[in-house]
């Protein structure tokens, strides 16, 4: 299975994106402009017909490959510091008001 050949419809269900994003995915990589989750992505397929217009093939391992980029990896939460109170200033010490 995986040297199997994929055309440009069954990758994309396997991929579960529509056949149109697909053939852009393949036009931003081959203009190096594909980003998948933040990291610039080239996809490898195989094109053939004498002039480089026939039917995309692309092999299984590299749909493999995309869907582990597409995959969310679960993060710990933002450590966020407590709210100040509403009275606090930075580098004063004295107390605020009118002198009496």
């Amino acid at each position: 299975m995986e040297n199997d050949l994929l055309s440009t419809i069954q990758a994309a269900q396997r991929l579960a994106i529509s056949t149109t994003t697909m053939y852009q995915w393949l036009a931003d990589s081959d203009a190096g402009t594909l980003v998948i989750r933040g990291q610039q992505v080239r996809i490898g397929y195989l094109q053939g017909g004498p002039k480089g217009q026939g039917r995309i093939k692309i092999e299984a391992q590299e749909i493999e490959r995309l869907k582990d980029l597409m995959r969310v990896q679960p993060s710990q939460p933002r450590h966020r510091c407590p709210p100040r109170p509403k009275n606090f200033f930075p580098g004063i010490t004295v107390e605020l008001g009118r002198p009496d």
